[in-house]
Parts: C-alpha cells; sequence; structure tokens
C-alpha cells in the first residue's frame, strides 16, 4: 500500500500552516491547504501553487465541507492575542465549530485527525513547568477566554468523537513559536520587537518584563506535530510541544535590540488582563513517546526571523487589527 497520503491542513496558509504544508508537499503526499485568509497571508504559499500536490481552497472551517482525505491537521484560528481578540465570537466559533466540522469528516473518511491546541489551556498557571496532566487556572469570562476557552472546548469534542466514535484523534499542545512568515503585526511578542526594532520604533514591554516564556523554532515544532500524527494510535495525547528553554521578556528585547543593532529603546505599559505571568512546558512525554525535544537555540531561531522581516516589505503586510 502507498504511503502518500491524502492530507488536508486547516488554516494552512498561516504561519504554522503554511510550513506544515510545505513540509507534507515535500514528502510527496496530496495537500489540500484549506484557509478563509483571516488573518493568513495567500503570499505564505504562493510557492506552492504550481505544485501538482498542492491545492488551495478558500474556505471557512466555521461552516461544512466535504473532502476524501486520510489526515487532517485542524490549524484554524487566529492564534495571537490582537487577532483572536479583535473578534471573539469568531474565534470561540472557529475552535468549536471548526472541531465539529473536521471531527465529522474524520468520522465519515475514517480519517486521523490531529489537534493544534495551545499552552493557553493552561491560563495563568500555578503549576511550573506545566505537565499535561495540570487542569489549569483560565478565566471564563476574560477577554482571552475566547480563544483559552474555545480550544478547551475542542479538545473535550475531540476527546468525545474519540470515546463515542471510535475517531483517531491526536491532541498537541503548542507553546510560544516563532520563525519566518510570522505576520509583522500580529502582536505576538518576537513579531512585535523585531518589527520595532527595525523600524526604529520604542519597543513596549507590557508589565514589568519579568512575566517569562519559552520560544520554540517553527520548524522543531512542526516536527513534532508530524511525529505526534504519525505515532501509534494508542498516543493520543494530550502531548505539549515547546522548547522548555525560559526567558523573560525582557531578555528578549535585549537580546532582540543587540541583534538588530536597532537604537529602540524600551517603554513600558500596563500589564494586559490574564497575561500569564509564567509559561513553559514540561515535554517529559514528547521526549519518551517521540523521542522529540527542539534543536534551535533562541539565539539561532531569532538570527533566522529578523534576516527574514529584513527581507519583506511590512508595508505589504495590513495590520488585520488595531495597533495597541
Amino acid at each position: 500500500m502507498s504511503s502518500l497520503k491524502r492530507i488536508l491542513v486547516t488554516g494552512g496558509a498561516g504561519f504554522l500552516g503554511s510550513h506544515l504544508c510545505e513540509r507534507l508537499v515535500g514528502e510527496g503526499h496530496d495537500v489540500i491547504c484549506l484557509d478563509n485568509f483571516f488573518t493568513s497571508q495567500k503570499s505564505n504559499v504562493a510557492h506552492l501553487l504550481d505544485r501538482s500536490n498542492f491545492e488551495l481552497v478558500r474556505h471557512d472551517v466555521t461552516l461544512p465541507v466535504f473532502l476524501e482525505v486520510d489526515e487532517i491537521y485542524n490549524l484554524a484560528c487566529p492564534a495571537a492575542p490582537g487577532h483572536y481578540q479583535y473578534n471573539p465570537i469568531k474565534t470561540l466559533k472557529t475552535s468549536v465549530l471548526g472541531a465539529v466540522n473536521t471531527l465529522g469528516m474524520a468520522k465519515r473518511c475514517r480519517a486521523k485527525i490531529l489537534q493544534a491546541s495551545t499552552s493557553e489551556i493552561y491560563g495563568d498557571p500555578e503549576v511550573h513547568p506545566q505537565p499535561e496532566s495540570y487542569r489549569g487556572a483560565v478565566n471564563s469570562i476574560g477577554p482571552r477566554a475566547c480563544y483559552d476557552e474555545g480550544k478547551r472546548a475542542a479538545e473535550t469534542l475531540f476527546m468525545d468523537y474519540h470515546r463515542m466514535n471510535g475517531v483517531r484523534i491526536r491532541l498537541v499542545r503548542i507553546f510560544n513559536t516563532y520563525g519566518p512568515r510570522m505576520h509583522p503585526f500580529d502582536g505576538r511578542v518576537i513579531s512585535n520587537f523585531i518589527r520595532q526594532a527595525l523600524t526604529g520604533e520604542d519597543i513596549t514591554l507590557f508589565g514589568d518584563g519579568s512575566q517569562s516564556r519559552s520560544f520554540c523554532y517553527r520548524d522543531d515544532l512542526i516536527e513534532g506535530m508530524v511525529r505526534m500524527m504519525n505515532a501509534p494510535d494508542d498516543l493520543i495525547g494530550p502531548v505539549n510541544l515547546g522548547n522548555p528553554g525560559e526567558f523573560t521578556i525582557r531578555q528578549l528585547a535585549e537580546m532582540v535590540i543587540e541583534m538588530t543593532g536597532t537604537a529602540s529603546k524600551l517603554v513600558y505599559c500596563p500589564l494586559p488582563v490574564d497575561d500569564p505571568t509564567q509559561r513553559q512546558p514540561d515535554i517529559t512525554l514528547a521526549r519518551r513517546h517521540l523521542a522529540w525535544e527542539p534543536t534551535v537555540p533562541l539565539r539561532e531561531g531569532l538570527a533566522r526571523t529578523i534576516e527574514w522581516f529584513r527581507s519583506i516589505d511590512m508595508s505589504h503586510y495590513r495590520p488585520p487589527t488595531p495597533r495597541f
């Protein structure tokens, strides 16, 4: 039997989705990229359009779609705070209805399906680092809840489709990821800092900059997702995917200033509501079951990302949300 598969990637024109499509097309699979371009860029996949095993479909995952596939990577959802808070109802619908529609397709096609969940499941954690067994501290009525609770509800749907209908599921919880093709105006801390540094703007730190994050380079993350999809069916997750190296936001800002050579100054702004003070993955399960761990150090990944930001014309990227 052929090892080549028909694979659907929802959110396939996004930052991570486009790199996943690139990887799967390169392996020879028949790849369908589905995206509504709410926060993504067609330019992210333009170089794949002339490939015979790649197809781009403009469609909103909140609406049913009928395709015949062997595997589904469900990545569709705004993932940056500025994006998902711009239209919180849309964000919640994307997580919940998107899960219902892709799970229904997986059930009908008997396809494997992977849900790109998130470290936001853990909220502002009271346990550090965060293992998959930790149930989280999420404010269900806060401004970030549209994303946090949407992803939690999607995990619930995946587990219930698995228990009730035998759907072959995979759950990965993605921690902060960065790299080329990040939207310059997505509001993520790395894209914000690099864009501000390269344009000579002041670099904005929220709070006092002591809050910590763990940053995973995009190639490492994609490798983890593919390994999870290809794992035996008894490994359904959730499994954390992220880099356990921990840095304060101020350390990150100082590193970007040094590496870009900018004259930008640090300025401090009030900390947003429910912004986590710490975020670091416990990747014991990924190491044990996937033989996976990140290999790209932050400084190396930042150098590649800065080089990409220097190569683009940022005026071609529309700020899709109000700039805070």
